[in-house]
């Protein structure tokens, strides 16, 4: 049990036990009251003092510490003499600072003055320090970096041509010269104009981008006259060296007629009558009964195969008309599409052929056609919503722009998918291989939705729910917003 307290102050009496300072009298009792001689200042100076006084005293065994302390402790009572011992010998004692059990190092974190005044813990805890700083500060500069590098990635994708245009480092928009190679048909049709030239170029393989040959005209004040029909041309060709092979006789190819993927019958019939040589009216009344070629449509809308065809002189609109619907049987045989389903078929694959550009889409387009066909799905069941086909029933396809007006949208065709549901009432343009392979094999996604975000990349962006496909509608917009010549 601890004593009780000498006095009502507690906190007097705990300072009361504690050591004195040094050169404070020692003496505690009335005798000593009156001594003048001073407290020894040592164990040696006590030792001295008392051999002289005939006494042999010692202190009380004392407690090495590591750290710095008084040596002088003295107490307040005088201790009964004891012998001298070889434990309390001054030489036989540890070397480095001591404290006595009663002073204040001893009373507060004794454990960890010995730890601090150790060299080697004091050298493990500062390598532990070190390594943790060492840590921090790498993983702040990893932080800084990664953003660094994440913000500039994004900077550069979306405004690497603002940036490029900036700074000067533009790449250039044409081919260099020595790089054409190959051989490819290019077709310009009565109507062309430079603008639209560059873009087939451009389409065909010929031109490095879609405005190359365009500006060449501008920058060279060319006054070329462009001619309908077939040219042979080269590809990876200089905007120059395209002009000049467009205006050289010798390229033009005779009684050839090249059909691109996504045309309609319209757009075709004008190309075929240049290529060949025979008359627009001619191939008007050739596909005006289409069931003389073994189609039960009421149009051949879809039946005139995509391809380059070279013709016999003596050949007629009907003659030429037959060796495209026979093409496109080939194909649909090809992929393995029954009789029956031909029709359908070259339906969605017009579709496909006309909301996609790359092969990979082809697949994922069928198969969002699937989908918002499938009874399961509620949000979206039997409504395709595809502008191709609202812009086909309204008379739109040609205008040169992607976007649909309201009047397209709302108007009761056939054709508006917006307004009926299920496939259109026919194809709205002819299909190649790759449109009607993907029409039979869609691949596998949940997508339920898709736009076009960069129309002259044609990334495009699918999406499964109709707040993603918000998100990819608002990167269209932005991209039709710093692009007001791009086609939307």
């Amino acid at each position: 049990m601890p004593d009780t307290p000498s006095s009502d102050d507690q906190f007097a009496d705990l300072f009361g036990r504690l050591p004195s300072p040094p050169n404070r009298a020692t003496s505690s009792s009335p005798a000593d009251a009156g001594a003048s001689t001073p407290a020894p200042t040592s164990r040696r100076a006590a030792r001295e003092a008392a051999t002289a006084s005939g006494e042999t005293r010692v202190t009380p065994p004392v407690e090495t510490s590591p750290v710095s302390a008084p040596r002088t402790a003295v107490t307040h009572e005088p201790e009964p003499a004891a012998p001298l011992t070889a434990a309390a010998s001054s030489d036989s004692l540890p070397p480095g600072p001591r404290r006595t059990p009663g002073s204040i190092d001893a009373l507060f974190g004794a454990e960890a003055v010995h730890e601090a005044d150790d060299p080697k813990k004091r050298h493990d805890r500062d390598r532990r320090k070190s390594r943790i700083a060492g840590w921090v500060v790498l993983g702040v500069v990893v932080a800084i970096i990664g953003g660094l590098v994440v913000g500039g990635t994004f900077v550069w994708t979306t405004y690497e041509d603002k940036i490029r245009a900036f700074l000067g480092w533009e790449e250039p928009k044409d081919f260099e010269a020595g790089m054409a190679n190959g051989e490819v048909v290019v077709t310009i049709v009565e109507g062309d104009t430079g603008s639209s030239i560059s873009t087939t170029l451009y389409d065909a393989g010929v031109t490095k981008t879609s405005d190359a040959f365009y500006d060449y005209l501008i920058s060279s004040a060319s006054a070329a006259t462009f001619h309908p029909g077939a040219y042979r041309l080269q590809y990876e060709m200089t905007s120059e060296a395209a002009l000049a092979a467009l205006e050289d006789p010798a390229n033009k190819l005779e009684n050839t007629a090249q059909l691109r993927e996504g045309l309609t019958v319209e757009q075709s019939l004008p190309i075929l009558a240049d290529g060949t040589g025979i008359a627009l009216e001619d191939f008007q009344s050739a596909v005006a009964d289409p069931s003389k070629y073994g189609v039960a449509a009421d149009s051949l809308e879809g039946w005139l195969f995509p391809a380059t065809y070279t013709f016999d002189p003596g050949a007629t609109a009907t003659d030429v008309v037959q060796t495209l619907v026979d093409r496109t049987i080939t194909s649909l045989d090809d992929a393995g599409v029954p009789e029956d389903r031909r029709e359908e078929i070259l339906t969605i694959a017009s579709i496909i052929e006309r909301e996609a550009r790359y092969e990979d889409d082809f697949y994922k387009v069928s198969r969002v056609i699937q989908n918002r066909l499938d009874p399961s799905n509620d949000e979206t069941f039997g409504k395709l919503q595809m502008d191709s086909t609202a812009q086909y029933g309204y008379g739109e396809m040609h205008d040169g722009t992607v976007s649909s007006t309201a009047e397209a949208l709302e108007d009761d065709n056939p054709w508006n998918t917006y307004v009926h549901e299920g496939l259109p009432i026919g194809p709205i343009a002819n299909p190649g291989d790759t449109a009607i392979k993907a029409a039979i094999e869609p691949a596998d996604g949940p997508w339920l939705y898709f736009v076009t975000v960069n129309l002259e990349t044609g990334e495009t962006v699918f999406t499964e729910t109709y707040s993603e496909h918000l998100k990819a509608v608002d990167q269209w917009r932005q991209w039709c917003a710093d692009n007001p010549d791009g086609g939307c």
